[in-house]
C-alpha cells in the first residue's frame, strides 16, 4: 500500500526521492520504495528522512514503533514537572526562547506575566528579526470562552480587561516583520510555549488562576508523542482563529 503520507511530506517540502536519497545516504530506489510499497526503513534512516522533511516520523510510518517503543519514547520526553507555574526557574522561559531558531509559538488567554517584562518583549523582537518565527494566540476578549475563564477564575471581566491591555503592550512587537497575532475563542485546556523541539505546558485547573497551576517541560525526541498532540492542538486553534490587525 502507498505511503501517501511520505509523498505529500515530498511534495510539501518540494523536494523529489533523489534529493532524499542523497540528504541521508541511501539508495534512491529504496525511497521509491518507501513510498510506492509502502516499506519501512530502518529506523535510524526514518529519523533521518523525517527530520529532512521537517515532520513527525510516526506521522509518516505510524506503525513503525511497538505501543511499548512509543510509551517509553513519549515519557522519555517529560524533562521536568513544576507543580506552580510561579515555580519555574525564571531564567528558563528567557533560555527556552533564546535556544530557538526556526519557531516560537505560544497558546495563552493573556500571558500577562510575558508582555509585562521588557526584556522578553525585547527577546521576542530579536528573534523575529534574526528570521524566527513568532507566533502567538491570545483570548479573544469579547468571546464566551474567556468570559467563562474569567468565572472560573473568580476574575470576572478583569480577564478580558487583561487581555486588551495585552494587545496594546505587544504594539511595537506586532509591528515587526515575522511577528504573527491572532485571536482565539476556543477553551483553554493548557497554555503553551514552544520553542523550537521544547515546550512548556501549564495545565489549566478550574477554580485556580493560571500561575497556580502545575507546568510540564517537554523536549521532543523521535517516536515520542507527547509534544506531538499538544502542538496538533495548537495548529488546530490557530487555524481557526482571527488574525489579529
Amino acid at each position: 500500500m502507498p505511503n501517501e503520507r511520505l509523498r505529500a511530506a515530498l511534495l510539501q517540502r518540494g523536494v523529489t526521492p533523489a534529493d532524499v536519497a542523497e540528504a541521508i545516504g541511501v539508495d534512491a530506489k529504496s525511497v521509491e520504495r518507501w513510498i510506492t510499497q509502502g516499506r519501512t526503513p530502518y529506523r535510524r534512516h526514518r529519523y533521518s528522512a523525517a527530520a529532512y522533511l521537517g515532520v513527525d516520523e510516526t506521522y509518516i510510518w505510524p506503525e513503525a514503533l511497538s505501543p511499548e517503543q512509543s510509551k517509553a519514547a513519549s515519557q522519555s520526553e517529560i524533562i521536568e514537572i513544576y507543580p506552580h507555574r510561579w515555580s519555574v526557574p525564571a531564567d528558563l522561559w528567557k533560555r527556552l526562547f533564546e535556544d530557538a531558531q526556526e519557531e516560537i509559538s505560544i497558546l495563552v488567554f493573556s500571558g500577562f506575566f510575558l508582555a509585562d517584562d521588557p526584556s522578553m518583549l525585547k527577546l521576542l523582537a530579536d528573534k523575529a528579526r534574526s528570521g524566527v518565527r513568532v507566533r502567538i494566540l491570545l483570548g479573544d476578549p469579547d468571546s464566551d470562552a474567556v468570559a467563562q475563564r474569567g468565572e472560573d477564575e473568580g476574575l470576572g471581566e478583569l480577564l478580558a480587561a487583561k487581555i486588551r491591555n495585552v494587545i496594546l503592550m505587544y504594539k511595537s512587537l506586532r509591528a515587526i516583520e515575522g511577528t504573527e497575532f491572532r485571536l482565539h475563542g476556543t477553551t483553554l485546556y493548557n497554555s503553551l510555549y514552544r520553542a523550537d523541539d521544547q515546550l512548556l505546558v501549564n495545565s489549566h485547573v478550574y477554580g485556580s488562576v493560571a500561575a497556580e497551576a502545575p507546568v510540564f517541560h517537554l523536549r521532543k525526541i523521535p517516536g515520542g508523542g507527547m509534544m506531538s498532540t499538544y502542538m496538533e492542538s495548537y495548529e488546530k486553534v490557530w487555524d481557526g482563529a482571527t488574525p489579529l490587525d
